[in-house]
C-alpha cells in the first residue's frame, strides 16, 4: 500500500506517540542512566507501528528514515573528520602546546570568563562552532583539568562562547538559514539578534565571573599544574610554531573555505608536523586519524586527557545522530509534527504567545528530531504566515529561530550539536546544559521581549 491511501494521524495519536516517546528517553536516560541510542530505537519502532497503523507501508517508513538519515550526513561526514583532527592535533603536539601555554596565562578565577571570550572570537572568525569546540575547546579542557576548574562547568563555557560566535557569525550555516527561511536579510537579521544575544551575553559572564571567583579563594594546586607543564615539556616538543594549525582553520574559514576540506587540511598538516615535530611515522599518523591518540606519559589524569580522538571514537555518537534522524524522518513522513503545529499556529493570537510557541516549537524539534536545521525549517515555514498576521517583522521570527533552534541543539543530549561535543569533550549534555548559560537565557530573553514589546519591529505598511 503506498503513502497515498495513508490516513492523516489525528491529534490524539500525534500527541500520544510524542508523550510516550519523552516517557521512554526520560527513563532510559534520566532514571537508569543509559546511552540514549536504544530508548531512541525503541521510539523509532513505535513511530514505525505508528506508520502501519496509518496505512504506511514499509518502503514508505524505510524511504523516511532515508530521507531523515540523509539530512545529517553532512555533519556526519563532519563529526568524523573532527575525529582525525584531534587525533593528529594531539600527535603533533598542538592541543599541547595550547594547554602548556594556556595553564601560563589562565588563573582560575578569569579561566571560565576567558573561555567564553576565546570561543566566541574564534567561533565568530570561523562561523563554526563544531570546529571550535573540536580545537580550542579540547585544549581548554585540558587548562581546566590543570586549574581544578569542573569539566561540566568549562563544556557549558565552551559552548556558550561557541554557540554565541557561530550564531552572530555572518559564515555560519544556521545564520545564513534563519533569515532565508523567515524571509529576512542577513545583515539585517545578525543587528536585529544583537537586542537579544547581547545581554544574554553579559549576564552569562557575570555567572561565569561569580562562579570563577569562588575558585580563586581557594588554593591553587600548584604541583599539579607544575606536573601537566613537566610532564607536557619532557614528552612532547612545544613550541609556538605548532598553533600553526588552528590558525590556518581560521583563515580557511574566514576566506569561506567549506568545512570538510577545510578540517582535512587540518587533520593532514597536524600528520605532518608530528612527523616532523614530534618524531612519528606515517604509521602513527595514520593510526591517530582512524583509533585516536593513546597517551602514556605515565601520569594518569594526563593519560586520560590525551587519550582521544579518531575516526574510529566518533562512530557512537555518529550512530546516535543516524537513529534520532531516523525517528525524526518517521514522525516527518507519518505528518506528526504537522499535526501538532498546524494546531499550535492556529492557537497562537498574541505577540507573546506567538514568540513562547516558537521557541518551544524550536525545542520540540530539536529534543524529536534532533536536527538543528529542521529546529529552525519546520517551525519557520510553519509560523511565517501567523508573524505577518501580527504584521511582525520577519527578523523577529528569523531571530526567535536562531534564539532558540541553534542553541537548544547543543544542550540536546542526541542532538547533532550535544552528541558532537559529548564526542569531543568527553561532557554530556546531561552534565554541562545548566551550566551553559547562553542557551538558556537567550530563549527565555526572547520571550521577555515579545510580551514587553521590546525590540519588536512591526512590519511598514
Amino acid at each position: 500500500m503506498s503513502s497515498r491511501d495513508s490516513k492523516k494521524p489525528s491529534l490524539a495519536l500525534a500527541l500520544g506517540l510524542i508523550i510516550i516517546s519523552v516517557i521512554i528517553l526520560s527513563i532510559g536516560i534520566l532514571k537508569l542512566g543509559v546511552y540514549p541510542h536504544i530508548p531512541l530505537l525503541f521510539c523509532a519502532t513505535i513511530a514505525s507501528l505508528a506508520a502501519f497503523k496509518l496505512n504506511y507501508s514499509w518502503r514508505d517508513i524505510q524511504d523516511s528514515i532515508i530521507k531523515g538519515i540523509n539530512i545529517g550526513l553532512p555533519s556526519i561526514l563532519i563529526l568524523m573528520t573532527v575525529g582525525t583532527v584531534i587525533g593528529t592535533w594531539i600527535l603533533s603536539g598542538t592541543v599541547q602546546t595550547m594547554i602548556y601555554y594556556g595553564l601560563h596565562l589562565l588563573s582560575p578565577n578569569i579561566f571560565l570568563v576567558a573561555t567564553v571570550l576565546i570561543c566566541a572570537i574564534v567561533s565568530l572568525a570561523t562561523g563554526s562552532s563544531w570546529t571550535t569546540v573540536g580545537t580550542i575547546g579540547v585544549a581548554l579542557i585540558g587548562i581546566a583539568q590543570g586549574l581544578n576548574i569542573p569539566l561540566a562547568i568549562t563544556a557549558g563555557a565552551i559552548v556558550s562562547g561557541s554557540f554565541f560566535g557561530d550564531k552572530m557569525s555572518p559564515l555560519s550555516d544556521t545564520t545564513n538559514l534563519a533569515p532565508a527561511v523567515a524571509g529576512s536579510k542577513l545583515f539585517e537579521h545578525i543587528k536585529h539578534m544583537f537586542y537579544t544575544v547581547t545581554p544574554s551575553l553579559i549576564l552569562s559572564l557575570i555567572l561565569y565571573g561569580i562562579i570563577g571567583f569562588q575558585y580563586s579563594g581557594s588554593e591553587l594546586d600548584s604541583s599539579k599544574i607544575d606536573l601537566i607543564l613537566n610532564s607536557l615539556g619532557q614528552e612532547f616538543y612545544i613550541s609556538p610554531i605548532l598553533l600553526i594549525p588552528p590558525v590556518l582553520v581560521i583563515i580557511l574559514a574566514m576566506k569561506k573555505f567549506p568545512a570538510l576540506p577545510t578540517l582535512i587540511a587540518a587533520s593532514l598538516l597536524g600528520g605532518i608536523f608530528a612527523m616532523i615535530f614530534q618524531g612519528a611515522g606515517l604509521k602513527d599518523v595514520i593510526n591517530a586519524m582512524h583509533l585516536g591518540y593513546q597517551s602514556s606519559t605515565g601520569v594518569e589524569f594526563i593519560d586520560k586527557l590525551l587519550t582521544r580522538g579518531g575516526l574510529n571514537k566518533m562512530l557512537g555518537s555518529a550512530s546516535l545522530i543516524i537513529i534520532a534522524l531516523a525517528f525524526g524522518g518517521i514522525l516527518d513522513k507519518t505528518k506528526v509534527l504537522k499535526v501538532i503545529l498546524n494546531k499550535l499556529s492556529t492557537a497562537t493570537k498574541s505577540q507573546g504567545g506567538l514568540v513562547l510557541t516558537t521557541v518551544l516549537t524550536c525545542l520540540g524539534v530539536n529534543i524529536l528530531l534532533a536536527d538543528q536545521y529542521l529546529s529552525i525549517v519546520l517551525p519557520g515555514k510553519m509560523y511565517s504566515t501567523a508573524y505577518k498576521k501580527l504584521k511582525l517583522h520577519p527578523k523577529n521570527l528569523s531571530r526567535v529561530l536562531e534564539d532558540s533552534g541553534t542553541l537548544f541543539n547543543a544542550i540536546v543530549p542526541w542532538g547533532l550539536s550535544g552528541s558532537f561535543i559529548y564526542a569531543t569533550l568527553g561532557v554530556s549534555a546531561v552534565d554541562y546544559f545548566i551550566f551553559s548559560f547562553l542557551c538558556l537565557i537567550t530563549p527565555i530573553v526572547s520571550i521577555i521581549y515579545a510580551f514587553a514589546d521590546i525590540t519588536m519591529e512591526k512590519i511598514e505598511e
